[in-house]
């Protein structure tokens, strides 16, 4: 496999294999393999690492040269670090698809017929036998006209397919913009020359020596030079979960696409882009065909493993390997942008969400209005059809002459056209185009207000949000850190003491901890400005500490030159478990000394001795920690300065060297050398944003991993605290204790008594923050359900950004794997970027808002003017071209209009919608029926007594393919004028009297109403026959553009009834609640890509009928159980005490533990609602895979399962039976009463 389709790349190794000590074919088969045989290999090929440093023309030290032809040849030879993006869709390929819709096909073959008709003559003479309807109103001119309607209808769908596939083109367009900024925001960290220099992903070549971190996602395949302590995630690539330690003896093959969770260290890159791991994996699933995607993948992944995917318990784990083993989504900084949106959701099926609430609300509705518009329509040609048969047949007595019924299939086909048109206008497709641009529009102008959006979707959510989880550090705080107060040798000095005043020998000790415990990576460098601060490089606490010792008057790069990092003997670096960090050196004499740095008051606990001034040590008991707590750290915590203690530990030669994997037994018995208070300023536009936040109806929690009080304190500063409030400001341990029952399990019931108080959570762990985020989404406390925005920035967060509705990933401080789990990216880490986000969601849903109240008013207005029209006089007022047109402005034009409206900040002066609102309010189903009625006032008006108004003749009852009347066009021009001022109107949705209010912010909306307006009077003017239209004059024009502008001042009438009074008005377009899907639906539903709610209306009914059978059988099956008397209960409760079915099978004593891999929980199947997963945990014997169901066929026997729809081709379901698969189990046994149908 190693081999296939890289025969380009081959041929241009195999001229300069001369250059390089090894090819790209070499380097490829060995990052196949893995562990011991991988360090064989190399061993055998190479000598040793540095052997294939020296082939590939590298130093491990040094690195490249940077020189640009030396990068280029590399290049050229090895391969560059992207994967060619996939193509994207052609304009031609988006109008095939645009041409896929129901209602223009229709249009078409209609359209078709009636151009074909209109060719066919009849003799003269025998057209007087056909009826009056057909009478010659018409000389020879005007029948030959009779094509142009047809056309006019083909010319029109042309119109509204090319407006379709421009918008999905520019939105494609701007999505891959969005991908290619978000990888070249990806930059990684090299050696070059000697110096660290940090360059894009794209640019990594074969034989960088790049420098790894914890939480970098690793951009290419490598080889271990050298690592301290170094664990990383490679589930995305095997499946496992656990974190394989990489070091140089045991396994040094570093793979692209997994994630570094602890450590650190430095690489050698031996395969970029398309020969990576990830690259070769990706070739493959271009190669293959999607049907036959999953045997590929796992071809691929059997050859480029060698080992075999073990299926681990954890259900994560489980989605991941699924997932096509997660590699897609993971490795996003390679594959460049050829996963676009539907190609991502495959890839990444992990990411199945529910569509967005929105999403959800407006299929619903759209679905509810154009079943609607489809009954209105038949009606429509069902009425005209009766008619004209019983006016010629019956009423004027004519026998149906042969001759004639090409002139009766015209008529059959205008009123075909007629039906389809009113269906055309009432079915709302805009919406989606409107969601899209307007989501689209967000997504560019927030790029500026320094939201990086990943996920369409989060933009929305935000504007629901309803809680915000911060981080302390970067977030609400600057992440520029100092150190200000330091308590050195007994004394507590209240700013950076003077150099002097410290002895030599402490100095020395200090300074020395300092430079080699912290990651080389982190430096002081020269400001960038003249007289600006220094740049900070690296984690920000070290780099606070590097500036203390730079303050002391000592340079710490002296000692690093001193000291490479290759000569620190063991490093443990730092992790939230430890929350300290250590390096051991070796000293000339065999000794070892470990310097200690970390959270004061978990490394006093384990301090034993004191540094004094004289240099000497004395004992630190537990009684002087106290007092060094109550004396220096509250002090320090309560101004808000992280304490940071430096400690070290001497093993002396006499003692044998002491294993240094008993962490516990090594870090004991420290000496403390000193306690440093680190300020860490708050953000000054801080305070502000929360404010508004607070207004806006969300509340803002701090979850902190600093000491209780520096978080009390900064809290206090931001306005997260308010004096006089009694909230809960609480540690990590006390949440787990008070969340948990004697059992150790978390409850619910009292997550929900602390979280609505809770206002700082400190010192806490990862998953106290996920467990919050996910307590406070699953509480049922209020009556709306809370939808929670997350920050984080490190690996730790992965798992709370994931379960959050929107989390957001720092640009700046974040890891990648923060960024992968995130929905938005902060480019600048500022919380007031966060408020910008809410305001931009608000903005998103408001624009939807106003374009369904002037879509709605339209949609009501035309269909019942077409259908009415056509009942009452044969003849739609609104003919098919102007119905088109009329479509084409309110869908198209006036999403684009409304929906790019900039949003204000009195859009924070509201509390948030939540999940459960209806998207029309109440009053705007006010202004919906107040326009509409207005409207239809005027138009049928215009329609029964506008010839007397305006004395011309009547266009009423005109015979088919007559000329356009002066009367019609006049009703049309009316309409059209009304829409127009009505979409001003439709710019405020909450009552507001200034529609004119920041009209001119948005130019987007004022061209389009002033364009529409000049076509529409060219269409008038000289649209003649097509349009149906007579040029009108100058009298008529300001008539009809007085009624339209009335329509402004009927709005002021309607926002001055209050809507209170008006009971009887319904709001509509409810979400679909979560209670509402049932759970086996909503399974079923992972199935699809996202829940179309369309489709569920038409399966409720099936699955409501499967369901109820399944029932019955399942009953009858438990009582014939619980009927024979031979079953000892083993355990169980008594059947009496479980009142029904459903409760015996919610009991928890048959829940599958997830330790239990041997039953694969069912994930992607139709489960039965009750108990999708909660079956007695049988021993794996009974255990017996059944062939999956293929269909939705209920089968009486009962070890099959009825109501299961396989999903994949690979998860088989797993039912317990007592014996081999066909037998039913003993009636007796309890196993039995359990086999319900899952």
């Amino acid at each position: 496999m190693a081999n296939n389709s890289y025969s380009g790349v081959k041929n241009s190794t195999a001229n300069q294999h001369g250059d390089f000590g090894c090819s790209l074919k070499d380097l490829r088969s060995l990052m196949e393999l893995r562990g011991v045989e991988a360090i064989g290999k190399i061993g055998e090929s190479y000598g040793d690492v540095q052997g294939l440093c020296t082939r590939l023309k590298t130093s491990p030290v040094d690195g490249l040269s940077g020189q640009p032809a030396d990068i280029e040849k590399r290049k050229e030879v090895f391969g560059q670090n992207l994967i060619p993006p996939k193509k994207p869709k052609t304009f031609l390929q988006l109008v095939w698809e645009a041409l896929q819709d129901v209602t223009l096909i229709i249009l078409e073959v209609a359209a078709i017929v009636s151009l074909g008709l209109s060719f066919y003559r009849p003799p003269d003479a025998e057209r007087e036998h056909c009826g009056s309807a057909a009478g010659g109103v018409e000389d020879d001119g005007e029948a030959e006209a009779g094509w142009i309607e047809g056309a006019a209808i083909l010319l029109s769908v042309v119109c509204v397919v090319l407006v379709t596939a421009f918008n999905d083109w520019s939105k494609e367009k701007q999505f891959r913009g969005l991908q290619s900024r978000i990888e070249q925001e990806q930059k990684f960290a090299v050696v070059r020359g000697g110096q660290v220099i940090q360059i894009p992903v794209a640019e990594i070549v074969v034989g960088d020596v790049a420098q790894i971190k914890y939480g970098d996602l690793l951009p290419s395949d490598g080889i271990l030079i050298q690592g301290n302590d170094l664990k990383i995630d490679e589930s995305s690539l095997t499946g496992e979960s656990d974190h394989v330690k990489k070091t140089l003896d045991r396994d040094p093959m570093l793979l692209s696409g997994t994630h570094v969770m602890e450590g650190s260290g430095k690489m050698l890159v031996t395969a970029v882009g398309e020969n990576s791991q990830t690259g070769i994996i990706f070739a493959l699933l271009g190669a293959s065909e999607e049907d036959d995607d999953d045997e590929e993948e796992k071809e691929a992944k059997k050859k480029e493993k060698k080992e075999k995917k073990k299926q681990d318990g954890a259900a994560e784990n489980r989605k991941k390997a699924k997932a096509a083993d997660g590699a897609a989504m993971e490795m996003q900084p390679l594959n460049s942008d050829e996963v676009d949106i539907d190609e991502k959701r495959k890839s990444n099926l992990k990411e199945k969400k529910e569509k967005s609430v929105l999403q959800g609300k407006l299929t619903k509705l759209a679905v509810q209005i154009g079943k609607a518009g489809l009954v209105m329509s038949a009606i429509t040609v069902i009425i005209l059809v009766v008619l004209f048969v019983v006016d010629t047949f019956w009423v004027q007595g004519l026998p149906w002459h042969k001759d004639c019924t090409p002139i009766y299939i015209q008529f059959f086909v205008k009123f075909f056209i007629i039906g389809v048109t009113v269906l055309v206008v009432a079915v709302p497709e805009g919406l989606p185009l409107a969601v899209t641009i307007s989501l689209a529009y967000s997504v560019k102008k927030m790029m500026k207000d320094n939201n990086l959006v990943r996920h369409l979707d989060a933009c929305e959510t935000m504007g629901n949000a309803t809680a915000i989880c911060s981080d302390k550090t970067g977030t609400l705080t600057m992440n520029r850190m100092t150190v200000v107060q330091a308590y050195v040798a007994d004394k507590h000095y209240r700013n950076v003491p003077d150099a002097q005043l410290i002895s030599a020998a402490i100095m020395d000790i200090l300074v020395l901890g300092i430079s080699v415990n912290s990651a080389y990576t982190t430096n002081i460098m020269s400001p960038e400005k003249e007289g600006g601060l220094p740049r900070q490089v690296g984690n920000k606490t070290e780099c606070a500490l590097l500036g203390f010792a730079n303050d002391l008057k000592r340079d710490y790069q002296a000692i690093r030159n001193e000291i490479p990092e290759e000569k620190l003997y063991k490093v443990y670096t730092f992790n939230s478990c430890r929350k300290s960090m250590s390096t051991v050196l070796k000293n000339a004499d065999g000794s070892f000394r470990m310097f200690s740095k970390g959270a004061s008051e978990i490394l006093l606990k384990k301090c034993s001795k004191l540094l004094t001034a004289s240099g000497e040590t004395k004992v630190f008991r537990p009684r002087d920690r106290e007092d060094m707590v109550k004396k220096v750290i509250e002090p320090m915590a309560s101004e808000g300065l992280r304490t940071i203690c430096l400690a070290y530990r001497d093993f002396p030669v006499s003692e044998a060297e002491p294993d240094w994997d008993q962490e516990n037994d090594i870090l004991t018995s420290l000496t403390c050398v000193c306690v440093v208070g680190i300020e860490d300023p708050v953000r000054p536009e801080v305070p502000d944003a929360i404010k508004k936040c607070q207004r806006a109806g969300i509340t803002v929690r701090m979850v902190t991993g600093d000491n209780i009080n520096t978080a009390r304190a900064i809290a206090s500063k931001c306005g997260i605290l308010q004096p006089g409030d009694e909230f809960l400001c609480m540690e990590g341990k006390e949440f787990n204790r008070r969340i948990r029952n004697e059992k150790g399990e978390i409850e619910q019931e009292r997550i929900d008594k602390i979280w609505p108080k809770l206002r700082v959570l400190a010192r806490s762990s990862p998953t106290d923050k996920h467990t919050l985020v996910k307590g406070i989404i699953d509480s049922t406390v209020l009556e709306q359900r809370q939808v929670v925005a997350v920050t984080g920035d490190g690996t730790n967060d992965g798992p709370a950004l994931k379960k959050a509705d929107v989390g957001f990933a720092m640009g700046i401080a974040g890891t990648d794997v923060a960024k992968e789990a995130s929905d938005i990216i902060l480019t600048d880490d500022n919380f007031s970027s966060i408020v910008k986000a809410v305001m931009w969601g608000r903005n998103v849903y408001d624009s939807i808002s106003k374009f369904l109240q002037f879509q709605l008013t339209v949609n009501v207005v035309a269909v019942i003017v077409a259908f009415t029209g056509a009942c009452i006089t044969q003849d739609s007022p609104l003919k098919a071209v102007q119905m088109l047109w009329v479509n084409l402005i309110m869908d198209t034009f006036a999403s684009l209009a409304l929906a790019t409206e900039p949003p204000t900040e009195s859009l924070l002066l509201r509390k948030p919608y939540g999940r459960n609102k209806p998207l029309i309010s109440r009053t705007m189903m006010k202004n919906i029926l107040g326009h509409g009625v207005y409207q239809l006032i005027l138009i049928f008006t215009l329609l029964f007594v506008g010839e007397q108004i305006f004395d011309i003749d009547s266009g009423r009852y005109a015979p088919l393919h007559s000329p356009p009347s002066e009367h019609y066009t006049i009703i049309f021009n009316t309409f059209v004028l009304l829409q127009l001022f009505n979409e001003i109107n439709a710019r405020k949705i909450h009552g507001e009297r200034n529609v004119f209010d920041g009209i001119f912010n948005n130019l987007i909306f004022c061209s389009i109403v002033f364009g529409t307006f000049i076509i529409q009077i060219v269409i008038v003017q000289w649209g003649g026959k097509p349009f149906s239209c007579v040029g009108l004059s100058i009298d008529q024009w300001l008539w009809c553009t007085f009624l339209g502008f009335s329509s402004l001042l009927w709005g002021q009438l309607i926002s001055s009834i209050p809507t209170k009074s008006l009971r009887f008005l319904k709001s509509a377009g409810h979400g679909t609640q979560r209670q509402e899907i049932p759970d086996e639906e909503l399974e079923d539903m992972e199935e699809m890509e996202e829940i179309d709610h369309a489709e569920r209306e038409l399966r409720r009914g099936q699955i409501l009928w499967f369901r109820g059978l399944n029932r019955i059988q399942t009953q009858i099956r438990v009582v014939n159980a619980f009927r024979s008397s031979l079953s000892p209960y083993e355990g169980l409760e008594k059947p009496e005490s479980r009142s029904s079915i459903h409760n015996f099978m919610t009991h928890p004593e048959f829940r599958i533990e997830d330790s239990e891999p041997s039953i694969p929980l069912i994930d992607d199947t139709d489960a039965e609602d009750d108990a999708p997963t909660k079956r007695n945990s049988a021993s794996p014997r009974n255990v017996t895979p059944t062939p999956p169901s293929p269909s939705l066929s209920p089968t009486p026997s009962p070890n099959q399962n009825n109501n299961a729809v396989e999903s994949g081709g690979n998860n088989h379901l797993y039912v317990e039976g007592n014996k081999a698969a066909g037998t039913p189990s003993a009636p007796g046994s309890p196993l039995h009463s359990l086999e319900t149908s899952l």
